[in-house]
Protein backbone atom coordinates (compact mmCIF):
# COMPACT_ATOMS: atom_id res chain seq x y z
CA UNK A 1 0.00 0.00 0.00
CA UNK A 2 1.56 3.27 -1.12
CA UNK A 3 1.49 6.18 1.30
CA UNK A 4 1.74 9.83 0.26
CA UNK A 5 3.72 12.22 2.44
CA UNK A 6 3.81 16.01 2.29
CA UNK A 7 6.89 17.76 3.62
CA UNK A 8 6.61 21.54 3.90
CA UNK A 9 9.68 23.66 4.55
CA UNK A 10 8.99 27.15 5.87
CA UNK A 11 10.69 30.37 4.84
CA UNK A 12 10.19 33.67 3.04
CA UNK A 13 10.16 33.99 -0.77
CA UNK A 14 12.60 36.30 -2.53
CA UNK A 15 16.35 36.45 -3.12
CA UNK A 16 16.93 38.80 -0.18
CA UNK A 17 15.75 36.09 2.25
CA UNK A 18 17.29 33.08 0.49
CA UNK A 19 20.19 32.44 2.87
CA UNK A 20 18.70 33.76 6.12
CA UNK A 21 18.19 31.75 9.30
CA UNK A 22 14.39 31.98 8.92
CA UNK A 23 14.69 30.05 5.62
CA UNK A 24 16.35 26.93 6.99
CA UNK A 25 13.07 25.05 6.33
CA UNK A 26 13.34 25.90 2.61
CA UNK A 27 17.00 24.83 2.64
CA UNK A 28 16.11 21.49 4.24
CA UNK A 29 13.45 20.62 1.63
CA UNK A 30 15.89 21.67 -1.11
CA UNK A 31 18.31 19.10 0.35
CA UNK A 32 15.57 16.44 0.30
CA UNK A 33 14.68 17.34 -3.32
CA UNK A 34 18.34 17.01 -4.27
CA UNK A 35 18.50 13.55 -2.61
CA UNK A 36 15.41 12.41 -4.52
CA UNK A 37 16.74 13.85 -7.78
CA UNK A 38 13.79 16.23 -8.25
CA UNK A 39 13.49 20.01 -8.69
CA UNK A 40 10.87 22.57 -7.72
CA UNK A 41 9.20 23.29 -11.03
CA UNK A 42 5.56 24.22 -10.48
CA UNK A 43 3.39 26.65 -8.56
CA UNK A 44 0.30 25.28 -6.85
CA UNK A 45 -1.86 26.79 -4.08
CA UNK A 46 0.58 29.67 -3.42
CA UNK A 47 3.57 27.30 -3.12
CA UNK A 48 6.46 25.88 -5.11
CA UNK A 49 5.77 22.15 -5.33
CA UNK A 50 7.56 19.07 -6.60
CA UNK A 51 7.07 15.37 -6.03
CA UNK A 52 9.07 12.20 -6.21
CA UNK A 53 9.36 8.75 -4.70
CA UNK A 54 11.23 7.41 -1.70
CA UNK A 55 11.27 3.71 -0.78
CA UNK A 56 7.87 3.04 -2.31
CA UNK A 57 6.19 6.19 -1.01
CA UNK A 58 5.09 9.27 -2.90
CA UNK A 59 6.69 12.41 -1.43
CA UNK A 60 5.36 15.91 -2.13
CA UNK A 61 7.75 18.72 -1.21
CA UNK A 62 6.37 22.20 -0.60
CA UNK A 63 7.84 25.69 -0.17
CA UNK A 64 5.06 28.24 0.46
CA UNK A 65 5.42 31.45 -1.60
CA UNK A 66 3.38 33.42 0.91
CA UNK A 67 5.47 35.12 3.55
CA UNK A 68 6.25 33.07 6.66
CA UNK A 69 3.29 34.45 8.66
CA UNK A 70 0.81 33.12 6.05
CA UNK A 71 2.37 29.68 5.49
CA UNK A 72 -0.88 28.02 6.57
CA UNK A 73 -2.71 29.19 3.42
CA UNK A 74 -0.48 27.10 1.13
CA UNK A 75 0.08 24.14 3.46
CA UNK A 76 -3.58 23.64 4.40
CA UNK A 77 -4.74 23.98 0.76
CA UNK A 78 -2.23 21.33 -0.39
CA UNK A 79 -3.03 18.97 2.51
CA UNK A 80 -6.69 19.11 1.47
CA UNK A 81 -5.99 18.87 -2.27
CA UNK A 82 -3.81 15.75 -1.92
CA UNK A 83 -5.96 14.34 0.93
CA UNK A 84 -2.89 13.93 3.15
CA UNK A 85 -3.56 12.30 6.54
CA UNK A 86 -2.11 14.71 9.14
CA UNK A 87 0.20 11.93 10.41
CA UNK A 88 1.85 12.09 6.95
CA UNK A 89 2.45 15.84 7.04
CA UNK A 90 5.85 17.06 8.23
CA UNK A 91 6.56 20.78 8.67
CA UNK A 92 10.24 21.78 8.82
CA UNK A 93 11.10 25.18 10.30
CA UNK A 94 13.62 27.26 12.25
CA UNK A 95 13.55 27.47 16.05
CA UNK A 96 15.41 30.15 18.06
CA UNK A 97 14.85 28.18 21.29
CA UNK A 98 17.13 25.38 20.09
CA UNK A 99 20.89 25.76 19.74
CA UNK A 100 22.23 25.83 16.20
CA UNK A 101 22.64 22.24 14.89
CA UNK A 102 20.04 20.74 17.26
CA UNK A 103 17.03 19.00 15.67
CA UNK A 104 13.73 18.23 17.43
CA UNK A 105 11.06 16.10 15.81
CA UNK A 106 7.69 15.93 17.54
CA UNK A 107 4.34 14.30 16.66
CA UNK A 108 2.43 17.48 17.68
CA UNK A 109 2.65 20.60 19.86
CA UNK A 110 2.16 24.35 19.99
CA UNK A 111 3.76 26.87 17.64
CA UNK A 112 6.00 28.21 20.48
CA UNK A 113 5.49 31.63 18.91
CA UNK A 114 6.83 30.67 15.46
CA UNK A 115 4.52 32.65 13.15
CA UNK A 116 4.60 30.19 10.22
CA UNK A 117 3.58 27.33 12.50
CA UNK A 118 0.92 29.51 14.13
CA UNK A 119 -0.56 30.11 10.68
CA UNK A 120 -0.55 26.37 9.81
CA UNK A 121 -2.13 25.37 13.15
CA UNK A 122 -4.79 28.05 12.66
CA UNK A 123 -5.58 26.99 9.06
CA UNK A 124 -5.62 23.25 9.83
CA UNK A 125 -7.55 23.79 13.07
CA UNK A 126 -5.25 21.42 15.01
CA UNK A 127 -1.78 21.06 16.53
CA UNK A 128 -1.86 17.30 15.89
CA UNK A 129 0.68 16.92 13.09
CA UNK A 130 4.42 16.13 13.01
CA UNK A 131 7.05 18.84 12.85
CA UNK A 132 10.84 19.05 12.63
CA UNK A 133 12.35 22.06 14.38
CA UNK A 134 15.84 23.03 13.25
CA UNK A 135 17.77 25.02 15.85
CA UNK A 136 19.18 28.39 14.80
CA UNK A 137 20.11 29.61 18.30
CA UNK A 138 19.30 32.89 20.02
CA UNK A 139 20.66 36.31 19.05
CA UNK A 140 23.62 37.55 21.08
CA UNK A 141 23.22 40.69 23.18
CA UNK A 142 20.13 42.82 22.72
CA UNK A 143 19.43 42.09 19.06
CA UNK A 144 15.65 41.66 18.55
CA UNK A 145 14.67 38.14 17.43
CA UNK A 146 12.90 39.34 14.21
CA UNK A 147 16.11 41.05 13.04
CA UNK A 148 18.20 38.00 13.99
CA UNK A 149 16.13 35.43 12.07
CA UNK A 150 16.31 37.57 8.91
CA UNK A 151 20.12 37.67 9.03
CA UNK A 152 22.34 35.36 7.01
CA UNK A 153 24.23 32.66 8.93
CA UNK A 154 27.64 33.65 10.31
CA UNK A 155 30.86 32.24 8.77
CA UNK A 156 31.32 29.47 11.34
CA UNK A 157 27.64 28.51 11.02
CA UNK A 158 27.93 28.42 7.21
CA UNK A 159 30.73 25.86 7.52
CA UNK A 160 28.44 23.58 9.57
CA UNK A 161 25.17 24.33 7.71
CA UNK A 162 25.55 21.62 5.00
CA UNK A 163 25.92 19.01 7.76
CA UNK A 164 22.81 20.36 9.56
CA UNK A 165 20.77 20.25 6.33
CA UNK A 166 21.91 16.69 5.57
CA UNK A 167 20.89 15.67 9.10
CA UNK A 168 17.48 17.37 8.71
CA UNK A 169 16.95 15.56 5.37
CA UNK A 170 17.99 12.26 7.00
CA UNK A 171 15.46 12.88 9.79
CA UNK A 172 12.63 13.63 7.31
CA UNK A 173 13.41 10.57 5.18
CA UNK A 174 13.62 8.36 8.29
CA UNK A 175 10.19 9.72 9.29
CA UNK A 176 8.82 8.58 5.90
CA UNK A 177 10.54 5.19 5.88
CA UNK A 178 10.48 4.12 9.53
CA UNK A 179 7.96 6.40 11.28
CA UNK A 180 8.13 9.25 13.74
CA UNK A 181 9.22 7.28 16.83
CA UNK A 182 12.35 5.96 15.09
CA UNK A 183 13.07 9.41 13.63
CA UNK A 184 12.71 11.01 17.09
CA UNK A 185 14.95 8.37 18.70
CA UNK A 186 17.65 8.80 16.05
CA UNK A 187 17.68 12.58 15.64
CA UNK A 188 16.41 14.28 18.83
CA UNK A 189 19.81 14.58 20.46
CA UNK A 190 22.41 17.20 21.17
CA UNK A 191 25.16 17.51 18.56
CA UNK A 192 28.50 15.91 19.49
Amino acid sequence: MENTYLIAGLGNPGKEYAETRHNIGFMAVDEIASRLGIEFSRMQSKAMVTDGRYKGHKVILVKPRTFMNNSGQAVSALVRFYKIPLDNLLVVYDDVDLDFEVLRMRPNGTSSGQKGMQSIIQQLGTEEFPRLRVGIGRPAGKMPTPAYVLQKFGNQEQDILPFVLRKAADAALTFIDEGIITAMNNFNQKPE
